[in-house]
């Protein structure tokens, strides 16, 4: 069996996966929070852990893997956006829901008809939550003040471990939530009381709803069992958000240690910078798409770069992964996939090398070995029939021919002209177009290459 080499983030080292139980191997990564579009940063680790999914299917068997992705569709941010939006709250995550796995599904992170992926929603597991805060309580790791309940971080020597800072260097560096009910300014808050027209559920402290954290707790705990094997995320969940995940369940099953292993993908940028809508780099998947970037593109894009390290989305970036994948589904037009070649599977086992995947898979094209390539590309999610579509030959239309037919003859006109610079301009950026023209006796002829883009084309022209 193929070994698997993960990098924990809770001890800071690559480590030989060993499952709990090879026969239910156990994945829970924290979904999103639906308010809104899903913005390219949202996406990263989806398309991440979907690798993930796809290696650890592929080694154990689909039959012997389960994946839990949750949905929180109750929190702060979500009551604020309906409140502007004048919707109730239930018909803005029930439409932001549907937004997110349409532009995910785009991206092939679809799980439409698999039994081994759950996707829970917070507000169907407040009764496991509850539980779980009594269990707390019971146990000293959480008070009730001021119809709250928070956790206690004293309660657990080792809390700040998986992010490697002590409490002290906590206090100094983040924004806690001053509050005079809280013992100590780190505590965080399991349970808080709803105002009349914010949404609730009567608990043992009042009527209230859950805190962030808890939920995410609950919910594995419910899917999963109190210990399961990986858990994953962006590295921007790693503090609060995880810290305290391992806390409330560590101690609420002392004998369990929550998640075994830990992963956490670096962020995104765009063009070099952070993104911002201030700076008007700010980007979601469906704009993207609405621009009429592929969404295997955009997957594409995202593989190129290792998962622990910072993501650059750049157009130039997109447009060539336009161009390779043209040319892997020209090559791959008639094909049928192989075996996945072991040195693709090799780079995913090595801490999900996805780019050393991808060097595998140029290799495969430049060998010209078409049913390996294309069982390659599906180990990472590439070229498979969902997302495969957009490369299919363009269509010739008169618009297009006539586009061609009147660059051609202007780059004839500048020659005759003896206008050679423009001439080699015209001849350079028909070729970048994707039109391949070959002068002959009675004149040019030309074809469209899988790499054309009407876009070059039209842009050559004005």
């Amino acid at each position: 069996m193929t070994e698997i080499w993960l990098t924990n983030t809770r001890t800071r080292k690559k480590e030989r996966f060993e499952p709990i139980d090879p026969a239910n191997v156990r994945m829970y990564v924290c979904g999103p929070t639906v308010y809104d579009r899903a913005h390219l940063g949202n996406a990263r680790p989806a398309v991440v852990f979907d690798v993930l999914y796809r290696l650890l299917r592929h080694v154990y068997g689909a039959e012997h893997v389960t994946y839990v992705r949750n949905i929180t569709d109750v929190d702060d941010k979500i009551i604020a956006r309906a409140k502007e939006r004048g919707i109730s709250i239930e018909e803005l995550t029930r439409t932001t829901t549907e937004w997110y796995h349409e532009d995910m599904a785009a991206l092939g992170v679809d799980y439409r008809g698999d039994p081994h992926f759950h996707e829970p929603h917070a507000t169907e597991y407040i009764p496991q939550m509850i539980a779980m805060i009594e269990r707390l309580i019971a146990r000293g790791c959480a008070y009730v003040a001021e119809g709250h309940v928070l956790f206690s971080v004293e309660s657990y020597p080792a809390y700040g471990q998986l992010s490697g800072r002590s409490v002290d260097d906590m206090i100094a560096g983040a924004r806690v939530e001053v509050a005079p009910y809280k013992r100590n300014p780190m505590d965080f808050v399991l349970w808080k009381p709803s105002a009349p027209d914010q949404p609730g559920w009567e608990s043992p402290w009042g009527r209230g709803r859950p805190g962030w954290h808890i939920e995410c707790s609950a919910m594995a705990e419910a899917l999963l069992g109190p210990e399961f094997d990986i858990h994953g995320g962006g590295n921007d969940l790693m503090f609060p958000h995880h810290e305290n995940e391992i806390a409330q369940s560590c101690c609420a099953h002392p004998e369990s240690h929550f998640a075994r292993y830990w992963l956490h993908n670096e962020m995104l940028q765009v063009e070099g910078k952070k993104m911002s809508k201030s700076l008007g780099n700010f980007f979601t998947v469906r704009d993207l798409l609405d621009q009429g970037v592929p969404g295997e593109v955009i997957r594409f894009v995202f593989l190129q770069t290792h998962y622990r390290k910072p993501m650059d989305w750049t157009a130039k970036k997109a447009a060539e992964a336009a161009g390779v994948l043209r040319r892997w589904h020209a090559l791959c037009a008639d094909a049928e996939a192989g075996e996945v070649p072991a040195a693709v599977i090799d780079a995913l086992a090595d801490d999900l090398n996805t780019p050393a995947a991808i060097a595998a898979l140029h290799r495969l094209a430049g060998e010209g070995d078409a049913a390996g390539l294309l069982a390659g590309a599906r180990a990472l999610g590439l070229m498979t029939p969902a997302l495969g579509a957009w490369a299919a030959a363009p269509e010739v239309t008169p618009e297009i021919t006539a586009l061609i037919e009147r660059l051609i003859e202007a780059r004839a006109e500048a020659r005759r002209a003896r206008d050679f610079a423009r001439a080699d301009a015209l001849r350079d950026g028909i070729a970048a177009a994707g039109v391949k023209v070959k002068d002959t006796p009675q004149g040019a002829v030309w074809e469209l290459t899988p790499d054309f883009d009407p876009a070059k084309l039209e842009a050559l022209a004005q």
